[in-house]
């Protein structure tokens, strides 16, 4: 066999820095096209009735088996009669997406089927949860009281080791001043797995972008 020239080396070596190019290029091309993770949804279909004066019910959104969010319906008839439905915060770091005060009360918003919940809505914290609904001889309050059969969504924010995170609850009720005890219903919740990514009221599905095109043709009224 003919020993290698000095050319015949040269040129060998040529061809391999080529190579090595070449595969240096197509891998940053390869991470330059890559897709970002996808949002995902993480659903939990329900249909649980609160129960009135059947004590706190409690939701895990992400099921790591620590409670994120309670209801309580009470119903107490004696010398007067009250009747109240509220959302609380299980976790000392979670909020509620909540509306115009009620007296004192902090008022849980009624929210539409395809609602963006984000960092732009006004979450709060407050210790006595957040009034749904409240009837009493010396006065009434709350967005979701007045209403037979309405559907509409919580908006929660929590969080998963340490980062914070956006979900909905999807509450049916019947608060209207002739009923009584209040019926309430939790028909389903769900939360985005991205911490800070928004999410659409009634999405129960990725990417979130998707399920919030369709959402916003139902902007305007309660959800399904």
């Amino acid at each position: 066999m003919k020993p290698q020239t000095k050319n015949s080396s040269l040129l060998s070596e040529h061809r391999l820095n080529a190579y090595a190019l070449a595969a240096t290029a197509a891998g940053v091309g390869a991470l330059c096209f890559a897709k970002p993770a996808e949002a995902r949804i993480v659903y939990t279909p329900a249909h649980v009735a609160i129960k009135a004066n059947g004590g706190l019910f409690h939701i895990d959104l992400d099921h790591d088996g620590t409670p994120d969010f309670g209801f309580l319906n009470t119903w107490y008839v004696g010398e007067k009669t009250d009747r109240t439905l509220k959302v609380l915060q299980s976790q000392p770091a979670n909020e509620i997406w909540m509306t115009k005060a009620c007296n004192t009360f902090p008022v849980a918003a009624a929210l539409p089927r395809g609602k963006r919940i984000g960092s732009k809505a006004d979450f709060q914290h407050n210790n006595f949860g957040a009034v749904m609904a409240l009837a009493t001889p010396t006065g009434s309050c709350g967005v979701w009281l007045g209403k037979s059969n309405f559907q509409a969504y919580l908006g929660l924010k929590f969080t998963i080791k340490g980062k914070i995170h956006f979900g909905w609850a999807r509450v049916k009720v019947n608060t209207d001043p002739q009923q009584r005890p209040f019926l309430a219903t939790l028909t389903g919740y769900a939360y985005e797995t991205i911490p800070g990514k928004p999410i659409i009221a009634g999405a129960t599905s990725g990417p979130d972008e998707e399920a919030g095109s369709l959402g916003t043709l139902a902007a305007g009224a309660a959800g399904r």
